[in-house]
């Protein structure tokens, strides 16, 4: 069965479920679209990672990024190898020098894993023409296609929100500090809200 591999595209906060994000993968030879509705711890585990931001203590994913290290497993690939009724399903390939092992994973914990590991991600070509779309740009992707977005299997949202609106008025030297702040103190979902700011301010 084909395999595509896939690259983080977007994540951002989702328009239509409370509390929740959206996470595109895009195919890395093509122009389709992979979305998926994640919940906000996954999310901020994922954003930390790829912003390289260094929380005070470890994360869950990256207690078991050093635990498997620690006994000489990696993680090769993500593989997502099932969509069912809007659920999809993924697993990790790992090795630990002997053997290769495949270990079920929800998406969003896998690709957490995919991206402290730095593996790749690979979904089947099925799976990219039931649930893939084409788009034009990658900001599309993050915000005008959200009614087309899988759930995630077994994903519970448990975040609270905090007013993007009090970051604006805030100068950028003091975002950078209370940044710091956020991730001395563990309050990840902070950070996160914080960086989105600050990322937005370098675009414009």
């Amino acid at each position: 069965m084909k395999k595509v591999r896939l690259e983080i595209v977007g994540l951002s906060y989702s328009q239509t479920q409370s509390g929740a994000y959206a996470l595109v993968l895009g195919e890395s030879t093509g122009t389709r679209r992979l979305p998926i509705i994640i919940g906000g711890f996954e999310a901020q585990a994922i954003a930390i990672e790829l912003e390289k931001m260094s929380p005070s203590r470890p994360l869950t994913h990256d207690l078991f990024k050093a635990f498997a290290e620690t006994f000489d497993v990696k993680v090769s690939e993500v593989l997502i190898y099932n969509l069912v009724e809007g659920i999809f399903y993924a697993k990790l390939l790992c090795n630990d020098g002997t053997r290769d092992v495949e270990i079920d994973a929800r998406t969003s914990d896998a690709i957490a894993l995919a991206v402290r590991f730095n593996c790749p991600i690979f979904t089947y070509e099925f799976i990219l023409k039931s649930a893939g779309i084409v788009l034009d740009d990658d900001a599309a992707a993050v915000t005008d296609t959200e009614p087309a977005v899988q759930k995630e299997h077994a994903e519970e949202v448990t975040t609270t929100s905090t007013g993007s609106d009090a970051y604006r008025e805030k100068s950028t030297e003091e975002l950078k500090n209370m940044l710091q702040t956020a991730l001395d103190e563990e309050q990840y979902e902070m950070a996160s809200k914080i960086r989105d700011e600050l990322n937005q301010r370098k675009k414009s």
